[in-house]
């Protein structure tokens, strides 16, 4: 039965190390992880949740995009489960988003981030899948993918004045 597991909050030095590589996709613990991740993502109203936010040093992460309350807008996808995922090529194009994270809740920020990628990942089944992303869903790639190398979006927002509140940017969505 999959499980609703805490997530860690920034200061937790889990959120800052270096994933390890997933040797075995089928390992019983990793398919519960993927389980456990989808159901998490989906309560915290996430449109993407890495295994290091539950303090789990796994590369793997969740991409589940869908229209929510944090993210209104987003475009609807299945829920994917990426293992040891990799960027391959991406655009040189790179353009500025507002991102938060559920492990630093009430902080938004404006992100740079190319706007397609290519990306290789091994699916839950053990399958090698290629493919692009664009837009709003590169975007959550590129932030999910950072988590595995313990780097937060607050690290990549390129000065603090382009970071507001949660509820600042609750306002400016309705606003616009």
């Amino acid at each position: 039965m999959p499980e609703l597991m805490p997530i860690i909050q920034l200061g937790n030095p889990l959120l800052r190390q270096k994933a390890t590589w997933v040797e075995n996709t089928q390992d019983e613990h990793i398919q519960k992880l993927i389980d456990d991740l989808s159901v998490t993502v989906a309560k915290a109203n996430g449109v993407g949740i890495a295994a290091p936010q539950v303090a789990a040093s796994y590369r793997l992460f969740i991409v589940a995009s869908r229209p929510n309350l944090r993210y209104p807008h987003a475009p609807v996808m299945e829920p994917t489960a990426m293992i040891n995922p990799r960027i391959i090529a991406h655009s040189s194009e790179v353009v500025k988003g507002w991102e938060g994270c559920l492990s630093v809740p009430g902080i938004r920020g404006l992100v740079p981030r190319f706007t397609a990628i290519e990306i290789a990942y091994t699916d839950r089944n053990g399958k090698l899948q290629k493919q692009e992303l664009t837009d709003f869903v590169a975007r959550i790639f590129q932030h999910e993918y950072d988590h595995l190398d313990g780097v937060v979006f607050i690290d990549r927002v390129e000065n603090s004045g382009e970071m507001i509140t949660e509820d600042e940017y609750q306002k400016h969505l309705i606003n616009h």
